[in-house]
């Protein structure tokens, strides 16, 4: 077969795979004229990681599980744009982490809204500004964000999914000769992460200037020929700050864990996490015994972290089952005035 042969090929399967993709829209749009008489929400986790599930099943081509996240993902974020376009805020800048975490879910064609603070998102999803908002809730070398913790206690709003990414970072900078590079910008917490890199390169002594964002640290970088930021590799090219190393993290497996909030409840999808705030009595042995419910009932709790808001102190408790499985419905309804439910959601992962 020459190769003219094989172009025709893939033509006449780019035209079936158009006429299908339309088809689908034109069926997914049904289903989005029925939801709207019946006020449900267009976005289903639940639904969508069914979808995804049953077709790696039957996958037995070359495509992998992580090729057809991407296709359908996409295609998934296309449709819900098709039927009612919602915006998606999160924590920003640009190029941030967090917007990483966001399009992996709603893909490239959402409105998306950047906020400088993490309750910021909070507010313009309770506001109703944006129909989802994407915040940091864990990474795996500096732990649980604290004012996510602190804007799920204050607002009624649910988490209906979680995403995990793999963060590295690069060093970019617009000097070749690293030793005239006399300021370095990031997160405060990305210099603790990438602390051995700066060490071996000698830039430890180097000013190490806070801002917001790691984002914002390849923007203002770009603009000082002797100044470096430690910031993602799309940053820096969104920026055109030349990459001179990349994956500079101390950790090869640092991992950071988002949230997907809105406004909505998500149905069982059989395979689900739950989150929680609880309010325990201040008298001794009152966290053993909640937590004896859980075990009587055979919870698996895959999370316990103690928090302090407002001088109080909570825990944040996440556990495999949805609220609205049997066993678990018995001890929320008993628990009911310590425990506040935050969501329950696709388990993507256990632990960061």
């Amino acid at each position: 077969m020459t190769l003219e042969d094989l172009r025709k090929k893939i033509d006449a399967i780019d035209d079936m795979l158009l006429k299908l993709y339309n088809e689908r829209m034109d069926f997914v749009h049904q289903v989005g004229e029925l939801k709207n008489t019946t006020g449900a929400p267009i976005y289903r986790p639940e639904r969508e990681q069914a979808i995804l599930n049953r077709l790696k099943e039957k996958n037995n081509g070359k495509l992998t599980d992580a090729a057809i996240d991407a296709l359908y993902l996409e295609m998934f974020a296309v449709a819900r744009n098709l039927e009612l376009p919602e915006g998606v805020a999160y924590l920003g800048p640009k190029a941030s982490f967090t917007h990483q975490a966001a399009e992996s879910k709603f893909g490239a064609m959402s409105d998306y809204l950047p906020i400088s603070s993490i309750k910021g998102v909070f507010r313009e999803v309770s506001k109703g500004t944006a129909k989802f908002g994407v915040i940091p809730i864990e990474n795996s070398s500096n732990g649980i964000v604290s004012d996510t913790i602190n804007c799920l206690d204050e607002y009624d709003l649910k988490i209906i999914a979680e995403v995990m990414i793999d963060v590295h970072f690069a060093f970019a900078t617009l000097c070749e000769d690293m030793k005239k590079i006399n300021k370095i910008y990031s997160k405060d917490i990305a210099f603790g992460q990438c602390r051995m890199f700066l060490q071996d390169l000698g830039l430890d002594s180097v000013e190490l200037v806070p801002v917001e964002s790691t984002a914002k640290a390849a923007k203002l970088a770009a603009k000082d020929e002797n100044a470096a930021a430690l910031c993602p590799s799309i940053a820096a090219k969104l920026y055109h700050l030349p990459i001179r190393f990349h994956n500079v993290e101390d950790d090869t497996n640092n991992k950071t864990r988002f949230f997907i909030i809105s406004n909505f409840e998500n149905a069982p999808s059989g395979d689900d996490k739950t989150s929680l705030l609880v309010r325990l009595s201040n008298k001794p042995g009152s966290l053993v015994e909640f937590l004896n419910y859980f075990e009587k009932t055979g919870i698996n709790l895959t999370k316990i972290k103690s928090h302090i808001v407002g001088g109080e102190s909570i825990f944040f408790i996440e556990f495999h089952g949805h609220q609205e499985d049997e066993n678990v419905k018995v001890i929320l309804e008993k628990l009911s005035s310590e425990i506040k439910v935050l969501g329950s959601y696709v388990r993507e992962t256990d632990d960061v």
